[in-house]
């Protein structure tokens, strides 16, 4: 017996639908990287992104030297939901819904136009929006809009290869907003923030000679061409790199390596703000999620932690982990239709949490130890003015006693050793903590400590009381004073300075 079901078609409207698309959420940089996927997918080696102000008439263009389309593969390609999220993909496919070109650029603009070139045969299709919300059908209209046809003088010079190209920029910062002037400084900035994107996203497409992506951004020589943006100063000599660990999932090898990136005093002016990355030094720690050496989520701790999730804080923000996951995981890692986000399976985010764990330690005793810590650190028994002294689940600070220069203070006071006892437990006792962590969280530059900052006579003359009391109060030999100069702090930071001392200073033991 044969049941008959009744129904009747449910259409979405085409227009309504087509406005719920355009609030998908891209930003123009993350619109531009999509329509990049699909550029690297089709085997670009070249890709030039040019933006042209002009007010309500400017509009964006993004060509490549891909493989192409024939007219056929074009209008699929412009369809809505060519893909199936859940169908098995070719390892290097960036794309997952078929809907990334669509959205992001619906987010954008009204009119997509799409030309590509394959044998030397250029095929031409366009969306228009405000033609459907006309219609109230989903017309997908052949060739270029009238008074647009120079602009695709470019893909004509092709034989193979594809040209985006974006009009009516109704979202795009600065088009519709404001006047000329503030209108077109910020297009210009928003192109800015679009170089930025696309040298993290890309970096590692973008790295290497010669590399395996070129991009370029309004021109096509050397000047103009998008320079990687390494979230790891992976070769920088201060980096400290953690051994790679490879665990094998159900979706596939998921590879998760540390860095630990060189605290700000091992850096330059130029490479600590470049390092920063387009958020800043705290926005940009945690976990940075490939798939197919394309970034996804830049720089988040993925929720995890022990025993509560972690934030984003000052002490950790050296420490980066890279992790790298094939797109046959898509599904279990909640990619999005943005490629913005993403969250681990249950079943790694313990081995997740202990990377990141030992990626934070070692990122923590970095910090505090102003990038002087581990291998590189002059001694292992540097006299240090403050000691910590843990007390029960929390920590005090002291001031030790036996570090020379407080040693010879306490040594000379004779009556009035109990008050300058009694000084330094006051500074000891009201060290503020809270104000020190605020003043290093809110500020991008703390006065750095060791005299680091001081004229160079004000620390030579410091060195040289200590050492002529270590010499002739003590009895030490010039050697000896020397050397315990080098294991002082902040003294062991100036090493040229301690072994220039006079070995006669006129109490020779």
């Amino acid at each position: 017996m044969v049941t008959f079901i009744r129904y009747e078609m449910a259409r979405p409207d085409a227009s309504a639908m087509a406005q719920a698309l355009r609030g998908v959420g891209y930003s123009l940089a993350s619109a531009i990287a999509d329509l990049v996927d699909n550029s690297v997918a089709a085997g670009a080696r070249n890709i030039w992104i040019d933006f042209h102000w002009a007010g309500r008439e400017s509009w964006v263009r993004v060509m490549d030297d891909g493989s192409g389309m024939d007219e056929d593969e074009l209008f699929q390609a412009m369809r809505l939901g060519t893909k199936n999220a859940l169908s098995q993909r070719e390892p290097k496919d960036l794309g997952r819904f078929g809907l990334g070109l669509k959205t992001a650029s619906f987010a954008q603009c009204t009119r997509l136009t799409v030309a590509s070139s394959k044998a030397a045969k250029l095929a031409v299709w366009r969306w228009d929006l405000d033609h459907i919300a006309r219609v109230g059908d989903w017309h997908l209209l052949k060739g270029a809009a009238s008074g647009s046809d120079t602009l695709f003088e470019p893909i004509r010079h092709q034989d193979m290869g594809t040209l985006v190209l974006w009009e009516n920029l109704d979202r795009v910062p600065g088009v519709e907003v404001y006047s000329s002037k503030r209108g077109e400084d910020a297009f210009l900035r928003a192109i800015d923030d679009v170089e930025a994107h696309l040298a993290m996203v890309f970096h590692r497409y973008l790295e290497g000679s010669p590399p395996a992506l070129r991009l370029f951004i309004n021109g096509c020589d050397e000047r103009a061409r998008v320079q990687p943006w390494d979230p790891f100063l992976s070769g920088h000599p201060a980096t400290l790199h953690r051994p790679t660990e490879r665990i094998d999932t159900r979706c596939g090898l998921v590879e998760v390596k540390g860095f630990v990136l060189p605290h700000k005093d091992r850096l330059d002016g130029e490479q600590y703000k470049d390092a920063g990355g387009p958020r800043g030094w705290t926005a940009q720690q945690g976990f940075y999620v490939y798939r197919n050496r394309r970034l996804l989520v830049a720089g988040s701790w993925l929720g995890l932690g022990r025993p509560r999730a972690w934030t984003k804080e000052e002490v950790h923000k050296l420490a980066r982990l890279r992790i790298d996951i094939p797109n046959s995981a898509d599904a279990e890692w909640g990619i999005d239709i943005k490629k913005s986000v993403a969250r681990p399976p249950t079943e790694l985010r313990p081995r997740l949490t202990a990377l990141a764990e030992d990626a934070r330690t070692l990122a923590r005793r970095v910090f505090v130890h102003r990038g002087r810590y581990g291998p590189a650190e002059a001694s292992p028994n540097v006299a240090r003015v403050w000691r910590s002294v843990e007390k029960g689940k929390s920590v005090a600070y002291r001031v030790d006693r036996n570090h020379p220069a407080v040693r010879e203070v306490l040594e000379q006071a004779g009556g009035l050793g109990p008050s300058v006892e009694r000084m330094l437990r006051i500074i000891e006792e009201t060290v503020p903590f809270q104000r020190i962590w605020l003043d290093t969280v809110e500020k991008t530059d703390l006065q750095p400590g060791g005299f680091e900052n001081a004229p160079s006579g004000e620390v030579r003359a410091l060195v040289e009381v200590l050492y002529r009391d270590l010499r002739s109060r003590i009895g030490l030999t010039a050697a000896t004073a020397k050397a315990q100069l080098l294991n002082t702090e902040p003294f062991n930071r100036y090493p040229e300075l301690v072994k220039g001392l006079p070995d006669n200073t006129g109490g020779d033991a």
